[in-house]
C-alpha cells in the first residue's frame, strides 16, 4: 500500500483540473483514470484517419478573464488553439420557419432575436440583468453550499446589492421569466428555450432555474463565447496531463476504483489495474469526481451517513444519449455550413449537431466529422436483451442518420461512416452509471445552494464535476474543481495559489 496526500478519482476534465490545480501547489496527488486514456465526456476516439469528439464538442471560458484561461494562466499552459464559434449554434425549430442563429455579436444577436421572437425585449434584458449579476458573483468565487466558517466568509464577501436583488428569483424558473414578462403565450420562444437549456441544464424552461438559465443563454454572446478546439477536445485533457506530470504528480491509467473506506488517518483507495491486481493507497484526502452516485457502490454503508446515503439514492438520474459518429464528403453540405446546429423534430428526437472544419485535424481534406446526438433514457437501453438491443441499435441509428439526410439534403453516397453510441456503450467507456450524461440537473431545488456541495459529510472525502455547483461543461467542471481545491486547502490552514 502506497501513501498519498491526495487521491483524486477520475480522469475527466473536473479531476485533471483538481490534480493539476493541487500538485501546483506542491500537494502530493495521485489521479486515477479507470480508462486507457483521460478525459472522459470530453475524450476521443479514431476511427482509421478520423477523429470524433466523445461527448462535449464545444468549449466555453477561452477569452480573455474566462475560467479556462485564467486556469491555463495559473498552471503556466498555453492556452490550445482553439476558434470561436460565430454563430454559437443555428437553431431550426423543424416549423418551417428560418432558422434561428446565435451571433457572437450582441447586437447582432439583438436584432436576430427580435425578428424572431418580437415583443421578448423585457424577457431579454431581465436575463441580462441577472446574469451581469450571477456573473460578478461567481467572479469573486464564493462557496455556494457553505459547510464551515471561512467557506460561510467566502460567500458574504461575494454578495452585493445586485446579488441580494436578484436572489429574489431563486425558487423561478425561466418559464416563469417569461410569464413574468409577458411571453409565456410566446410557443416559438418557448420551443426554442426548451431546446437550448436542455443541452446546458438537462431540463426544460419549465424545469431550470432562472438564475441558472439566464447565464446559459449569453454563453454564445460577448464578451464571452463559444469554442472550438482545433485537433480534438482531447488537447484540453493532454494539456492537464502534462501539468499534473510536471509538477510531480502521480498518474495512473486503467486503475477502476472498486472501494473507498474510511480510515483512521484518511482513506484507503483500492483499484483494480490493467492487470486485474487489486491496488490499495491511502491518502489524507480523496476528490470525486465521479458521477455522485458511484459512491453508493464505492463505500460501505456502515461509514456513510444513512441520511447522506438516502439523499444519494433519491437523486434524479440524468438522461442518457443517442449518438451518431458520421463522416460524410464536405462538398455535400450545406454552404455555408455552420459548425453547431440544432433541429426540433418528434422522431428520433431532437437533435443536437456538431460538424469539423476543414483542416482542423478531425478527418482528411474534403470531408467532415458529423456528430448528432439526441437525449433517451437509459433504462430503455441498459436493460434491453442483446439481441433486442442490437435491433433497436440499427433501428436508430438509421432514423437518425435518415432525418440528418433529409434535413442536410446529404444523398447516400455523400456518407463515409456512420455508427451509433448508446447509454450502454457510453457507461462502456466513460463509467458513468447506466450511461448518464451531464449531471443532476438544474431545477431551483437542486441548483446552486440546494445542490450537493463539494464538501461531504464524510471527513476528508470532496467532490467535483458536472453534478456540483457550477454545473455542466468543460468550463463549469472546471470551476467545481477549483472550488473544491479551495476549501480542502483551506481545510489545512494553506490558501491555494490560485488567483483571478
Amino acid at each position: 500500500m502506497s501513501d498519498s496526500s491526495v487521491i483524486v478519482v477520475g480522469g475527466g476534465i473536473a479531476g485533471l483540473t483538481a490534480a493539476a490545480l493541487l500538485a501546483r501547489d506542491g500537494v502530493q496527488v495521485t489521479l486515477l483514470e479507470a480508462h486507457h486514456q483521460a478525459g472522459g465526456c470530453a475524450g476521443t476516439f479514431r476511427r482509421g484517419a478520423w477523429v470524433f469528439d466523445v461527448g462535449a464538442t464545444q468549449v466555453a471560458g477561452l477569452e480573455p478573464g474566462g475560467s479556462h484561461q485564467c486556469l491555463m494562466q495559473h498552471l503556466d499552459l498555453p492556452l490550445p488553439a482553439a476558434k470561436i464559434l460565430d454563430p454559437g449554434c443555428v437553431v431550426d425549430l423543424g416549423d418551417g420557419s428560418s432558422p434561428i442563429h446565435l451571433w457572437h455579436d450582441p447586437a447582432r444577436w439583438a436584432e436576430e432575436r427580435q425578428h424572431h421572437f418580437p415583443g421578448s425585449q423585457r424577457f431579454w434584458e431581465l436575463c441580462q440583468l441577472l446574469h451581469a449579476s450571477n456573473w460578478a458573483f461567481a467572479g469573486r468565487d464564493p462557496v455556494v453550499t457553505p459547510r464551515s466558517a471561512w467557506e460561510l466568509s467566502t460567500l458574504i464577501r461575494a454578495v452585493r446589492p445586485a446579488t441580494v436583488a436578484s436572489s429574489l428569483f431563486t425558487g423561478f424558473t425561466v418559464a416563469d421569466l417569461l410569464q413574468l414578462c409577458g411571453c409565456g403565450n410566446d410557443q416559438r420562444l418557448r420551443r426554442f428555450l426548451d431546446l437550448q437549456l436542455k443541452l446546458y441544464s438537462q431540463e426544460p424552461a419549465d424545469q431550470t432555474a432562472a438564475l441558472y438559465g439566464a447565464t446559459v443563454l449569453q454563453m454564445a454572446q460577448s464578451p464571452l463565447g463559444l469554442w472550438h478546439l482545433e485537433g480534438s477536445m482531447q488537447v484540453l485533457s493532454e494539456l492537464l496531463l502534462q501539468s499534473i506530470r510536471r509538477d510531480g504528480g502521480q498518474v495512473l491509467m486503467r486503475h477502476r476504483v472498486k472501494t473507498m473506506t474510511p480510515t483512521t488517518a484518511g482513506w484507503c483507495v483500492a483499484s483494480t489495474n490493467a492487470s486485474g491486481q487489486t491496488v490499495k493507497q491511502s491518502s489524507r484526502d480523496v476528490i470525486c469526481s465521479l458521477p455522485p452516485q458511484c459512491l453508493l457502490d464505492l463505500i460501505p454503508a456502515d461509514p456513510m451517513p444513512q441520511r447522506y446515503r438516502n439523499r444519494l439514492k433519491a437523486l434524479k438520474e440524468p438522461s442518457g444519449a443517442l449518438v451518431l459518429y458520421g463522416v460524410v464528403q464536405r462538398d455535400a453540405l450545406p454552404d455555408p455550413c455552420p459548425g453547431h446546429l440544432q433541429r426540433d423534430c418528434k422522431t428520433p428526437g431532437s437533435l443536437f449537431v456538431s460538424i469539423s472544419r476543414e483542416g482542423d485535424g478531425r478527418a482528411p481534406a474534403g470531408q467532415a466529422t458529423l456528430i448528432a446526438s439526441v437525449f433517451t433514457p437509459t433504462g430503455d437501453w441498459c436493460e434491453l436483451a442483446e439481441e433486442a438491443y442490437q435491433a433497436r441499435k440499427q433501428a436508430m441509428l438509421k432514423a437518425i442518420q435518415g432525418e440528418l439526410s433529409s434535413w442536410l439534403a446529404l444523398p447516400d453516397d455523400a456518407w463515409l461512416h456512420a455508427e451509433l453510441a448508446t447509454p450502454r456503450g457510453f457507461a462502456g467507456w466513460t463509467g458513468r452509471p447506466r450511461g448518464m450524461v451531464g449531471g443532476l440537473g438544474q431545477h431551483p431545488h437542486r441548483f446552486g445552494p440546494f445542490g450537493l456541495a463539494g464538501r461531504t459529510p464524510m471527513k476528508g472525502l470532496w467532490l467535483c464535476g458536472d453534478s456540483i455547483h457550477p454545473g455542466e461543461g468543460t468550463a463549469g467542471v472546471s470551476l467545481s474543481a477549483l472550488n473544491v481545491c479551495r476549501q480542502l486547502m483551506a481545510k489545512r490552514g494553506i490558501p491555494l495559489s490560485f488567483q483571478r
